[in-house]
């Protein structure tokens, strides 16, 4: 067995997007000949606990932690927020209380914690790895980011030892949708991109996760980037048991909704059919899971939707796939920010494996809409399409009435985890060789 070190933030019992997927690489690639190892922190601030994640864990795995110092703390008792408050990514506030303490925050975050709040990390984790490095043979290191702190430590390393490295982008760095937001100096910016540079420039293999996304990073180095999507665990979706669906005509969005994610086009649609009396108003139901910004609520009050909502707190992934299947329809929703076209979350792909039709309301020339017209998974609408939308869901409600709301879709294999995971394996066999 070849042997990959892997340095992530999140790692069970760490729930939310940001752990799936080098768990499930994780999970796989002894299959394909590589030993990992895992470096995460011992005391990290997690978005979200779940346990049942840890079922996915393979056994003697060896796991490296080291503590970890982040400004957690000092931020919620200058904010005024409770000890125990989970902090939410993205902007997403679930009260609409903005204080002069929550912006000078975001000020002190984007150019004092450069590139992120677990800068700190970066100098011991460097020393740490590079001293058992030295002693314990390793073929390849992987850093994955969000956060880029990772990139930073993997870096480090890669100047003192010059072990193959692959730097993994689940999301962008200084292409991110919410970049702008921080009110970064002109000095802060130029250290953004000066790191983002080195970790582009310095590591042997950049993967990331979209068509789209290659392309932009393209703009910022030339050089050859690896496109190796997020996907779904078969294992997750194998049970054979009949799962009815929703007897309400319920559309069901699952993850974070962000204020960029906040779909006011459909709100206003489904109201508007409401007040014209069409039939959906007896049946629907809007399943929202997860953290919701304060002003997606606002918004749908407003518009008298509040009824038809049904708010669920974070879930466990096992009864999230569940959710899944038991939805009528599975609403995505891609940020409406310029780098809206390379977005392909994680959450779509478990959407495919679930089997249900998928509203997507995003850029209909964007990734997701291509993947999603390939696999014949469900429709794409363009963030101004209102006639559209509004064909779309009198058509998804007909075919529910008439029993006969399902997709038959049988092109989804090649994003299967074990095949998503052979795809990495080849990639870090070629940086060593």
């Amino acid at each position: 067995m070849k042997k990959v070190l892997i340095i992530t933030y999140y790692w069970p019992p760490s729930g939310g997007a940001g752990v799936q997927r080098w768990l499930k690489f994780v999970k796989y690639l002894r299959d394909f000949g590589w030993e990992p190892i895992i470096f995460t922190p011992e005391n990290p601030e997690l978005p979200e606990t779940d346990l049942s994640l840890l079922n996915d864990v393979p056994e003697k795995l060896t796991i490296l932690k080291t503590p970890i110092w982040e400004p957690y703390n000092f931020y919620k008792k200058f904010t005024g927020k409770a000890k125990e408050t989970r902090i939410s990514a993205g902007f997403l506030k679930e009260e609409k209380k903005s204080k002069f303490s929550d912006s000078i925050s975001v000020w002190i975050r984007g150019n004092f914690f450069i590139p992120d709040a677990r800068k700190f990390w970066i100098k011991p984790s460097v020393k740490f790895l590079s001293d058992y490095l030295k002693i314990n043979k390793t073929d390849a290191i992987v850093s994955t980011g969000p956060p880029h702190s990772c990139h930073l430590i993997a870096l480090g390393i890669k100047q003192k030892l010059n072990i193959p490295w692959l730097a993994d982008f689940r999301d962008p760095w200084t292409g991110i949708d919410f970049y702008q937001d921080l009110k970064l100096t002109t000095y802060a910016d130029k250290q953004h991109k000066q790191f983002e540079n080195q970790v582009l420039k310095n590591a042997d293999s950049v993967v990331v996760i979209s068509p789209t996304m290659a392309d932009e990073f393209q703009l910022l180095l030339n050089k050859n980037y690896t496109v190796i999507t997020n996907g779904y665990d078969d294992s997750d979706y194998s049970n054979n048991q009949r799962i009815q669906p929703d007897k309400s005509f319920s559309i069901s969005h699952i993850g974070s909704l962000v204020p960029s994610r906040n779909p006011r086009l459909l709100w206003e649609v489904l109201a508007e059919m409401i007040n014209n009396g069409h039939p959906l108003k007896d049946f629907l139901e809007i399943k929202l899971v997860g953290k919701v910004d304060y002003s997606v609520f606002e918004e749908t009050e407003k518009l008298g939707l509040k009824s038809f909502i049904t708010k669920i707190e974070y879930l466990p992934h096992t009864d999230v796939v569940t959710l899944q299947k038991q939805s009528q329809i599975l609403l995505l929703l891609i940020n409406d920010t310029p780098n809206s076209k390379s977005i392909l979350t994680g959450k779509f792909f478990e959407y495919l494996a679930a089997q249900r039709p998928i509203l997507c309301i995003g850029p209909e020339d964007g990734d997701a809409a291509k993947i999603l017209e390939e696999c014949a998974a469900g429709t794409c609408v363009d963030y101004l399409n209102k006639e559209k939308l509004k064909n779309v869901i009198d058509q998804y409600f007909h075919e529910y009435k008439n029993g006969i709301l399902q997709i038959n879709s049988a092109k989804t294999a090649q994003y299967s985890r074990k095949n998503l995971t052979m795809q990495l394996s080849q990639e870090l066999n070629r940086i060593i060789n």
